[in-house]
């Protein structure tokens, strides 16, 4: 299951209730500031940092896989009194009218891509749509295996409605060979007695520094040297046109 279909109906419900962690919007306006509009953030999902980049005025619109997030996208920026452009498109296969000065993924979200050749089709669109002179914005990381005692616990939320919304690992599979890691997720929603259930493969993708680089290379693009991410496990690799 690709994330087009991953982020779909009741996980695209749970998400924001339930997400692990909030990208702080800081990081991705001073990239804008510094590389210039117009930006694109790929997987921009439901709006996070990208609504908050709209409120201060930056020049960025968003693309994502997923038509359940971007419409969840749409009515927070609605509900804010915010104005932003959204495309659905998936990163490999990015076809945009425009080039961008900032492309930008707000969290490692290019280690949903299953495999190399789908990586490399995503930085070819990157190039495509990087103008001259810009800067593209990939945080990447190597995920930890989930911990044994946590197979199994569930987190909560509470829904606008009442309901009580739940996620929990139940399995996960790790393949060093192909560096994939599969989590299968159980998403559930309970209220006045009814209840939705529903089981998802939740897969990453991670790259050796060097693997990455070749990529990049192959598309066309050079890699600035990898810099750490303070207080995270990320590592951020900023790609601009070769040459």
């Amino acid at each position: 299951m690709d994330a087009a279909d991953f982020y779909t109906g009741i996980v695209a419900e749970i998400y924001g209730p339930l997400k692990s962690a909030t990208q702080d919007p800081e990081r991705y306006a001073a990239f804008v500031q510094e590389a210039g509009s117009p930006a694109l953030e790929l997987g921009c999902g439901d709006g996070d940092p990208l609504l908050e980049l709209r409120r201060r005025g930056l020049d960025v619109e968003g693309v994502d896989s997923s038509a359940d997030m971007l419409e969840r996208c749409r009515r927070r920026a609605r509900e804010q009194g915010v104005e932003v452009v959204v495309h659905h498109q998936r990163m490999e296969a990015l076809d945009l009218p425009g080039c961008y000065r900032a492309i930008f993924l707000a969290g490692p979200t290019f280690n949903l891509l299953p495999d190399d050749a789908t990586a490399l089709a995503a930085l070819r669109g990157i190039s495509r749509h990087l103008a001259e002179g810009g800067t593209a914005l990939v945080p990447l990381f190597v995920p930890s295996p989930t911990p044994a005692e946590q197979i199994g616990r569930v987190r909560t939320a509470t829904a606008d409605d009442g309901a009580e919304l739940r996620v929990s690992v139940v399995s996960e599979e790790r393949n060093e060979a192909d560096r994939t890691q599969t989590t299968l997720l159980r998403y559930e929603r309970h209220r006045d007695g009814e209840s939705v259930v529903s089981d998802r493969p939740w897969l990453l993708h991670w790259y050796p520094p060097s693997g990455f680089e070749e990529l990049a290379t192959s598309a066309g693009l050079s890699v600035a040297p990898v810099q750490d991410t303070p207080g995270t496990d990320l590592q951020q690799y900023r790609l601009q046109h070769a040459g």
